[in-house]
């Protein structure tokens, strides 16, 4: 069999490699994805931007790849899209106007549930089958017989989980992956952990920035023990203070407390709280919330992220209600999604 893959996110590729290694050999990767995971067309590392005007820049760029794409999918059997729907939607509409029996299937959907549902009828309309992974997804969608709800991949991709909580001394530090998310949270981690004494602060970075670049965005980080095992690193922590995004999910169901802690440009933390309407940033929060239950974990944006704010909530946090409502969000979301896709593709 062959597959044309787009899967042009890192976490996409993350995904694609657990997936791989439930397809059977004979099945062919063409199209976008990690050179590691096989040949692609396309390598991920041709497709960064660094911005909206670069972006722009690379419009004509993108047009000719999903051209290209299209072109590719004529001799295939099957097409896996994975998230990035900017390019992904589009996509799909080009291969399903030029190949209408082009079997069409999307895993890590768009999150059209939290803001632009306009988008689902256009999922609906250019895919044939959709692999959702979170419980409350197929809700949002009219044609329930094309969304399987398949686990969270995160489940399969984190080796180890927490059982009783920690005592290690440790405390783990995400501020995220974007500059300016590390620019305006490395100063406040660093004065928090004056008020913090006598532990082992582990800073974890991730494994692609290279040590130019640590020393311009993070400046001084001699207090600090680095590491670029996230899952690893959380494990070992009692606490961690962690930036908005993935790396929150990833803590609660490993069972790692933490406090979520979020500074954006102004105007664009104006634009998204209108635009987005949740409960909560955090995912394991929306989770929670979506089961009727109690939010998981403390969040402080914008003004409210102080070295005060985020010291109270690492003093009251009740460590053991944490690892308990940790279990609960490990079952909620269901282990297997490799698995599950795989065999949707191969059936």
């Amino acid at each position: 069999m062959k597959l044309l893959v787009s899967a042009m996110e890192t976490s996409s590729n993350v995904h694609l490699a657990e997936l791989k290694k439930h397809l059977s050999d004979d099945i062919e990767l063409l199209g976008i994805f990690d050179k590691k995971l096989g040949n692609p067309n396309y390598d991920i590392e041709q497709l960064a931007i660094m911005g909206f005007v670069d972006a722009l820049k690379r419009l004509p760029f993108f047009f000719k790849l999903k051209d290209e794409m299209v072109e590719l999918a004529k001799d295939v059997d099957k097409v896996l899209l994975m998230d990035s729907s900017g390019f992904n939607l589009p996509l799909a509409k080009a291969i399903k106007k030029k190949y209408p029996n082009k079997e069409i299937i999307y895993y890590i959907l768009p999150q059209a549930w939290a803001w632009k549902k306009g988008r689902i009828p256009k999922i609906e309309t250019y895919c044939d089958k959709l692999c959702s992974i979170l419980p409350f997804e197929k809700d949002y969608y009219s044609k329930k017989e094309k969304i399987t709800y398949v686990g969270h991949p995160l489940l399969d991709e984190i080796k180890d989980y927490k059982t009783t909580a920690s005592t290690s001394n440790k405390i783990a530090f995400m501020p995220g992956s974007r500059k300016n998310e590390i620019i305006n949270l490395m100063p406040i981690f660093k004065k928090l952990i004056k008020s913090i004494p006598n532990k082992e602060y582990i800073l974890i970075i991730p494994a692609k920035f290279d040590e130019e670049y640590i020393k311009t965005i993070y400046g001084d980080i001699s207090e600090f023990t680095i590491s670029t095992n996230a899952h690893e690193s959380l494990k070992q922590s009692d606490y961690a203070f962690i930036c908005s995004g993935t790396a929150t999910l990833e803590a609660a169901l490993i069972g790692t407390p933490f406090t979520l802690s979020y500074i954006a440009k102004k105007l664009d933390y104006f634009i998204g709280s209108r635009l987005v309407k949740l409960p909560a940033v955090g995912l394991a929060n929306i989770f929670f919330s979506k089961m009727g239950k109690e939010l998981i974990h403390s969040e402080f944006l914008q003004e409210k992220v102080t070295v005060e704010n985020l010291l109270n909530d690492y003093k009251k946090m009740n460590t053991n209600k944490f690892m308990e409502n940790s279990k609960v969000l490990r079952e909620y979301l269901k282990f297997g999604s490799s698995k599950n896709v795989a065999h949707i593709i191969q059936n």
